[in-house]
């Protein structure tokens, strides 16, 4: 695991918002749900399609191509046409920053 990376402010991010973030090589997004955050892979794993503009229902992305849908805060895969679970990255926030653990 690598060192965080500083992403954004917390008031970057609203309730139920989400911000999208370009590393190196891959493209994350970070959402806020119930004042917690989460960060996964910009990318279904069915087609790998972006989830930045899916629908987001409690903790849930649903991705706008195929309505594959996973759990924010695991990366979990919940119904067809995705099989296989997102990429997820850890999150802190300190001073009013929020910090990932970016991909490898």
């Amino acid at each position: 695991m690598g060192e965080f990376v500083k992403v954004a402010r917390v008031e970057d991010v609203s309730e139920n918002g989400r911000l999208w973030h370009e590393f190196d090589e891959e493209t994350v997004v970070i959402f806020r749900v119930n004042g917690q955050f989460f960060c996964i892979a910009d990318l279904c794993t069915h087609d790998d399609g972006p989830l930045e503009d899916g629908q987001l229902t409690g903790y849930e992305v649903a991705c706008p191509r195929h309505g594959a849908r996973f759990d924010i805060r695991t990366g979990e895969a919940l119904c067809l046409p995705a099989v296989t679970a997102v990429p997820r990255y850890r999150v802190k926030v300190e001073d009013g920053a929020i910090w990932v653990e970016p991909p490898e």
